[in-house]
């Protein structure tokens, strides 16, 4: 496609003293203006794959193909490619000014335009009047800012982010994710952005892809990863999923019925085909589902029994113990529930709101 900026194909990459691949034949595409995340747990191969992007590292199998062009051997500064930093890895003796306006000296453009692009980019990220500050009278999100003014001042055809927002406070990281965001489409360049923030990826991105063991489990838009996610991997890391195994029943139409030892309910089988006697694996978000105390011994949903009750950020948390020791979360927003541990619950939810998960290959880590 013309409108794609990068593609990667079947990238492999090895370290030495590494026992397994740290990247397992990942393929993405990126397009212009998208806001692509990887996301993952620490050790997913995230980094690297930022790294073989900007051409830090080199893939021992694969192409990196940038705007058209197989990059997968020309060294970093032969790349229209920019990164922006954990760290921010500004000069401390260097002004803001200097500071962003350092890879156009180093191209020797005249100093009139230097400093009318300076100007420019510090507008971008609301920065003006601080030029002649040092990075030690900045604070950490004024050092970000920079940061970011430093790696579009060039116009990069690709913006990577490595974690950039990790060492800000809550507040200041959500004021950040907005300001990234926004500046992403003014620019309209392709942000490649790395997290293990799952609020992160919500968020800002475009297109999530969701990273694990040097592989992408599943990619997608933040609807799909949240809403209908392919693996029980996704749902419990991008949605905090319960993941519940089950025996297929019956099957009426779009609806499968279940039974298995802690109770039974439905599911929908979303375009899947499902038959009595088969096996099945589900997702349930806590906010998905509903818990009461007083109950209908007959009704469908699983008991179980209250252990923990938590509030955090406006939302309500009550974890209980189905019958063979599994752990059950159910949440809601706001501070009343009347619940208390030790209370039996029965547990349900609309069958619209079960994912079946696992259909590429059943995950025996999971089990």
């Amino acid at each position: 496609m013309d409108d794609l900026i990068l593609r990667l194909e079947n990238i492999y990459k090895s370290y030495p003293n590494s026992p397994a691949p740290v990247l397992n034949g990942i393929s993405l595409s990126v397009a212009q203006g998208q806001f692509v995340t990887l996301l993952g747990s620490s050790g997913c191969g995230k980094t690297t794959t930022l790294r073989i992007i900007s051409g830090l590292d080199a893939p021992d199998r694969g192409r990196v193909i940038l705007a058209g062009q197989d990059m997968s051997h020309v060294p970093p500064n032969a790349r229209d490619v920019n990164t922006v930093f954990q760290s921010y890895a500004l000069f401390p003796h260097m002004t803001v000014e200097q500071n962003v306006g350092y890879s156009l000296r180093l191209r020797r453009l005249p100093k009139a335009e230097i400093r009318q692009r300076v100007r420019e980019a510090l507008a971008m990220v609301q920065l003006e009047g601080f030029e002649k500050r040092r990075p030690s009278q900045l604070s950490g999100g004024q050092s970000q800012r920079v940061a970011l003014a430093r790696s579009i001042i060039s116009h990069p055809r690709l913006l990577l982010l490595d974690e950039p927002l990790s060492a800000l406070d809550y507040q200041l990281r959500q004021q950040m994710q907005q300001e990234l965001k926004r500046l992403q489409k003014q620019l309209g360049i392709s942000f490649i952005y790395i997290t293990h923030d799952r609020e992160e990826a919500l968020n800002m991105s475009d297109v999530i892809a969701v990273m694990r063991d040097g592989a992408f489990e599943q990619v997608g838009t933040p609807e799909e990863v949240f809403d209908s996610p392919r693996t029980s991997y996704v749902a419990k890391f991008v949605g905090g999923a319960n993941i519940l195994h089950c025996h297929v029943e019956r099957v009426e139409g779009q609806i499968a019925w279940f039974q298995n030892a802690q109770g039974s309910g439905a599911f929908s089988t979303r375009g899947h085909s499902f038959s009595p006697g088969q096996n099945a694996t589900l997702a349930i978000r806590p906010d998905q589902a509903q818990a009461e105390k007083d109950f209908d011994k007959s009704a469908p949903g699983l008991v179980g029994t209250v252990k923990e009750k938590s509030f955090a950020g406006g939302v309500l948390r009550v974890a209980a113990e189905l019958s063979g020791g599994q752990t059950f979360v159910c949440s809601r927003q706001g501070i009343d529930w009347d619940l208390a541990p030790g209370d039996q619950i029965k547990i349900s939810w609309a069958p619209e709101q079960a994912c079946p998960v696992d259909w590429e290959a059943l995950d025996e880590k999971e089990n």
